[in-house]
C-alpha cells in the first residue's frame, strides 16, 4: 500500500528572509497522519498556526503567501511545498519566526537536504491523491494554464521571457516525473530576477534579501552571477519548480499532466482552485498494491539519509 509520510526527526536550519532581509529560524518537524502541511508562527505569542490550504492563498506579488481565517500570513511556500512533493511528504508541522520563510539558496534542493537528512517515514494510513478526470483550464491574456487526464505526473511547460540571454536557452519541455528526475533535473533551479526589478523592489521595501547568493541576477544582456546557472535551462526549471510547489498546496500528489504557457504563482493557484470547484472533474485515489502505482518516490530513509529499500 503507498502510505502517507511525515519525517522521522526534527531538523532546522536559518537563512536569510527574501523580502526582509532578516534572519529566520525554521525548524521541520514529523506530524501525525492527516496533519498536512502546517505552518506556525512561533514570533508570535501565542504562536499560531496556518495550515496549506489552496483556498487560503493570498499574496502572490514574487512569492505565494497563506493566510489564515485569523489573518495571519507565512510567505514565500513554494520552494519547500515543491520539495515536500518532490518527496511524497504529506505530514509537517514547520515552525519558523518570521512572517516568511528563508529563502536559502533560492531553490528546492538545501529543503531537500533537510528533508532526507531528517529521515522519511512511512504512517500507518493510505495516501491519497487526486487524479485528473477531464482538463481544467484557466487563462490570463496571452497566459494559460491547463490540468489534463494522465497516468503519471507530467508537465508540458513553456515560458517566454523578451530577455536576450534567456531567449538563447530552452523554454519549452516535456517531462514525466519520478523522484529522481525532479531531485535531479528540477529541484537545483534558482529563482531568477532583473537588476533594474530588484532596484525598483528595494525602493518598495520588497526583496531585501536577494543576491546572487539566492538567485540568478540579469542585467538587460547576460547572467550576472560568475558561476553562472546550474541547468542550461535553468529559468524554465524554476518555473516548473514553483508550479509543483503551488499546486501542492492542494495537500495530496496529482495523477494528471500540468501544461501551461507563461503561467506564475496567481495562475497556478487559480488553475489550483478551478480543478477543486468542479468534483466531477477530479477524485482521491489510493493504492492498495504497489505494483500500480503512477508516481514512484524515494524509499523510506533514516537520520543520516540512508536508504532502507
Amino acid at each position: 500500500m503507498l502510505k502517507q509520510r511525515t519525517i522521522k526527526n526534527s531538523v532546522t536550519e536559518t537563512g536569510i528572509g527574501l523580502h526582509k532581509g532578516r534572519k529566520v529560524r525554521m525548524t521541520l518537524k514529523p506530524a501525525p497522519v492527516d496533519t498536512g502541511i502546517v505552518f506556525r508562527r512561533i514570533d508570535l505569542n501565542p504562536p499560531v498556526d496556518i495550515k496549506a490550504d489552496a483556498r487560503d492563498v493570498g499574496d502572490t506579488m514574487l512569492c505565494t503567501c497563506i493566510t489564515n481565517s485569523e489573518g495571519v500570513s507565512i510567505h514565500t511556500v513554494e520552494h519547500l511545498a515543491s520539495a515536500l512533493s518532490g518527496l511524497g511528504i504529506d505530514n509537517i508541522m514547520v515552525e519558523v519566526d518570521s512572517y516568511e520563510l528563508p529563502i536559502l539558496d533560492g531553490s528546492a534542493s538545501p529543503f531537500i537536504f533537510l528533508l532526507q537528512s531528517a529521515g522519511i517515514e512511512e504512517q500507518d494510513a493510505p495516501k491519497r491523491m487526486i487524479k485528473i478526470n477531464r482538463p481544467i483550464r484557466v487563462e490570463d491574456d496571452d497566459k494559460w494554464a491547463e490540468l489534463r487526464p494522465h497516468d503519471g505526473f507530467r508537465v508540458d511547460f513553456q515560458i517566454d521571457f523578451p530577455h536576450p540571454f534567456i531567449k538563447q536557452t530552452r523554454q519549452h519541455v516535456v517531462m514525466d516525473f519520478s523522484v529522481n528526475s525532479y531531485i535531479d533535473e528540477v529541484s537545483r533551479a534558482r529563482t531568477f530576477g532583473f537588476m533594474r526589478d530588484l532596484e525598483l523592489m528595494n525602493d518598495m521595501n520588497l526583496a531585501l534579501g536577494g543576491s546572487m547568493d539566492n538567485a540568478v541576477a540579469l542585467d538587460d544582456y547576460r547572467v550576472l552571477n560568475p558561476e553562472g546557472l546550474r541547468y542550461k535551462d535553468e529559468f524554465l526549471k524554476h518555473k516548473i519548480l514553483d508550479a509543483i510547489g503551488d499546486l501542492y498546496l492542494g495537500g495530496h500528489s496529482l495523477i494528471g499532466e500540468l501544461a501551461a504557457y507563461k503561467t506564475g504563482h496567481g495562475l497556478n493557484n487559480k488553475l489550483l482552485n478551478a480543478l477543486l470547484d468542479q468534483p466531477d472533474a477530479w477524485e482521491y485515489v489510493t493504492f492498495e498494491d504497489d505494483k500500480n502505482l503512477p508516481i514512484h518516490y524515494i524509499e523510506s530513509t533514516n537520520s543520516f539519509g540512508i536508504t532502507f529499500a
